[in-house]
């Protein structure tokens, strides 16, 4: 079966691996992520995997409450390396070989994160789940995805979203007439803050042409579909591909779904979308 990107970045948040849970880690739902990253890899594509740990920690949350930042933003690190095990453990069940890198030192549990060494694992067809962000505080998940996408040579960065289809022009829960984007530019998404992800994110994706899909994660066969380049989510980039031009065209050609989101159900990039983890 022929893709469209041969090497990717999925952006998974912690609460990804939530479910229907408030807190932890749900085994069954981590399974179901690992069984939808077998399918991908089965395609002979690269895949690398930016992990939050949201469903563990916030360390946003935490230094507001009084916390050093830094130290909540290193325990925030911290939990992103928990579910990077997590992941893993999944992942070797389903048959996937695959490498934590963790950019702090965890000897006896991660490698280091080395950029030569995460490219031969992608290349020998490893997964390479890369854990606690940057390795620094003040730095988001998303800040990570974008700069190891960038580094690591991917053709486009895949953020999952949890229950959320794409990138909206308004909070559908609030404007009965927002609608879905299929596409948009950088810019504009800077320009409007539709909170694709934290901005200092998106405009390192902008400055380095970084393409990104915006997708739901919840949907059956979502990232197989997204590595194919079939029309799931909104796609994030400099210029439109031809498959998403259609519907209603903004002042830079941001594409619109032709009927408004209604259901609240569909979702919106939450608040706290691209704190730290």
């Amino acid at each position: 079966m022929a893709i469209t990107f041969g090497r990717v970045l999925l952006k998974l948040s912690g609460e990804a691996l939530m479910g229907e849970a408030h807190f932890g880690i749900d085994p069954t739902v981590v399974k179901d992520i690992a069984q939808q990253v077998r399918r991908v890899v089965d395609l002979d594509a690269q895949l690398a995997v930016v992990i939050g740990g949201g469903n563990i920690w916030r360390g946003l949350a935490a230094s507001s409450k009084g916390m050093d930042r830094a130290t909540a933003d290193y325990m925030g690190m911290v939990a992103t390396v928990l579910n990077g095990l997590a992941l893993q453990d999944a992942l070797e069940h389903a048959g996937v070989p695959t490498r934590v890198m963790s950019a702090i030192q965890m000897h006896e549990v991660a490698e280091p994160y080395i950029r030569r060494r995460a490219l031969r694992h992608m290349e020998k067809g490893r997964v390479v789940i890369l854990a606690a962000g940057t390795g620094n505080p003040y730095f988001t998940t998303d800040t990570a995805a974008a700069l190891r996408a960038l580094e690591l040579d991917c053709d486009i960065l895949l953020m999952a979203k949890n229950r959320i289809e794409g990138v909206y022009s308004a909070d559908p829960r609030r404007d009965p007439d927002a609608r879905l984007y299929h596409w948009i530019s950088h810019q504009e998404a800077l320009e409007r803050n539709l909170q694709v992800m934290d901005a200092s994110a998106l405009a390192l994706c902008r400055d380095n042409d970084l393409p990104i899909l915006v997708f739901n994660m919840s949907a059956p066969g979502a990232v197989e579909a997204a590595v194919k380049g079939e029309p799931v989510g909104t796609m994030v980039s400099t210029t439109a591909p031809p498959d998403r031009l259609n519907g209603e065209e903004t002042a830079t050609a941001g594409i619109f779904s032709a009927t408004p989101v209604q259901s609240a159900d569909s979702g919106y990039p939450a608040p706290n979308a691209g704190k730290p983890a």
